[in-house]
């Protein structure tokens, strides 16, 4: 799970606890609850918006971005973090145009950005995950942004899975690529990537086309090294190498 999430989700717990520790009416802790999390939206919304803005700044004008996975308005309370930044650079006119992975196996990719940026009126090309690399080769991406679920106290950064191969494609290419996260994603209790666990998930995601009795390897995550991120983008500014997050 995403660190903020876990920490943003026992807020509104704790507050009820404490209503009911103070002797509140069964109505007033669920009030206390209720005005909790509407203060975690409203925080969660002005961070991404600063996300946004201060990931924006990083951008060219006429900026081809390639994105992955999905972390905009429906990965967040609102606006969102990867996608906060493109957000925020489409209302700046520095947009030419996003690509948008499909994020196999899953598709957060095709079913939730692709959706979410056309709604928004914000061009968008959906590719297939190993589609990236022939693209930056045509001169074709200036950015690569992604959001995080985890960022490790030396700058490692667990993201959905192909996150790292794209961090390594980008390396190549000589194309940034910017890790757009809140501050509370920071879990300064691991100093580095090797400690984070990463959920397998069940084989069925990919057995389409897969004959019965084959073994298949499902993880939901990988870790993108500290060395391949050109700038980690937050709420409070822009972090850059070397990362120490302590």
């Amino acid at each position: 799970m995403a660190v903020n999430l876990a920490g943003g989700g026992a807020r509104a717990p704790h507050a009820a606890r404490a209503a009911a520790r103070a002797g509140a009416t069964g109505a007033d802790v669920a009030r206390a609850a209720c005005e909790e999390a509407r203060r975690i939206r409203d925080e969660d919304e002005a961070s991404c918006r600063a996300i946004g803005a201060n990931g924006a700044a990083l951008l060219p004008d006429h900026a081809r971005i390639l994105t992955h996975c999905n972390a905009g308005s429906l990965a967040t309370a609102f606006y969102g973090t990867a996608l906060g930044v493109v957000y925020s650079a489409w209302e700046q006119g520095k947009v030419e145009r996003v690509y948008a992975d499909e994020t196999r196996p899953v598709g957060q990719g095709a079913r939730l950005t692709v959706w979410e940026l056309a709604r928004a009126g914000v061009p968008v090309t959906l590719q297939c995950d190993d589609m990236a690399a022939s693209l930056m080769a045509q001169g074709m991406v200036d950015a690569v942004v992604v959001g995080a679920d985890r960022i490790c106290a030396n700058g490692d950064v667990a993201n959905k899975i192909g996150t790292y191969g794209l961090a390594v494609l980008a390396h190549h290419h000589h194309i940034p690529l910017y890790v757009a996260a809140p501050t509370s994603t920071i879990d300064r209790t691991l100093a580095d990537g090797s400690l984070i666990p990463i959920e397998q998930r069940d084989g069925s995601e990919v057995a389409d086309f897969v004959p019965s009795g084959v073994a298949i390897r499902n993880p939901a995550f990988d870790v993108t090294p500290a060395s391949l991120v050109s700038a980690i983008v937050t709420e409070r500014g822009v972090l850059r190498a070397p990362y120490d997050l302590r």
